[in-house]
């Protein structure tokens, strides 16, 4: 047989967590965040620096709904309202991951068992290459441990664009545009970026209790108060 190679017992491994730590430290250092809004460095970790986060619009109360609350991390204001356009319709997934860390706290008092990202159509999928709200939903479920279920809720047919009609057209845009594929646990949230007049989720969160959900909340990034 071959000699064998034998490890002195005084040598001592680092620890992986602590080769983590160095790698962030020295990316960190090499890669300092800057702030999304004005480029000033940022903060905290942050790609944003203090001032601009001062600017955030306040987060608004949490809203009832038929057998659940809507939770949104911001009112739907400036500068938030032009990191969502730039996260929805403009591929900017680092305003999409900012804005989703800083409303976390905001989520922090519901604690359902499934996140279910509101569907895009087919056609609307291909067109803008993502859907916001399953990204939103995969940041969520991975920092609160939460299982996503991005195949549970289907939309059924191409419905006009929410924002270009006005209020009382919007319930009737997706009326039956939901439906569900699977068992759902008792307790869901549903996924969205942007809470307006509330149609698209209540309408989605109908589908879900008929399908058996007990109590459906609502995440987002920011509601239209």
């Amino acid at each position: 047989m071959g000699n064998l190679i034998r490890i002195p017992q005084a040598v001592n491994f680092m620890p992986l967590f602590r080769v983590d730590k160095i790698l962030n430290y020295l990316n960190y250092s090499l890669f300092p965040p800057l702030c999304a809004l004005c480029g000033e460095p940022g903060r905290h970790g942050l790609d944003l620096c203090g001032l601009c986060q001062s600017e955030f619009p306040p987060c608004p109360q949490a809203m009832d709904m038929a057998a659940g609350s809507v939770l949104a991390g911001f009112t739907y204001a400036e500068p938030v309202a032009g990191l969502i356009q730039a996260f929805k319709f403009h591929d900017d997934l680092g305003a999409g991951r900012l804005l989703a860390r800083l409303a976390s706290t905001a989520l922090a008092g519901s604690t359902p068992q499934a996140l279910i990202p509101v569907p895009l159509h087919i056609s609307r999928l291909r067109q803008r290459g993502f859907n916001q709200a399953l990204e939103l939903a995969r940041y969520w479920g991975r920092c609160r441990g939460i299982p996503v279920l991005p195949k549970a809720l289907i939309r059924t047919r191409a419905t006009r664009i929410q924002s270009s009609l006005p209020a009382p057209e919007r319930r009737t845009n997706v009326t039956g545009a939901f439906q569900v594929s699977g068992a759902l646990p008792a307790y869901v949230a549903l996924v969205d970026d942007v809470v307006t007049t509330g149609s698209t989720s209540a309408e989605a969160a109908q589908a879900l209790r008929l399908a058996g959900a007990e109590r459906v909340d609502v995440w987002c990034l920011a509601r239209v108060v």
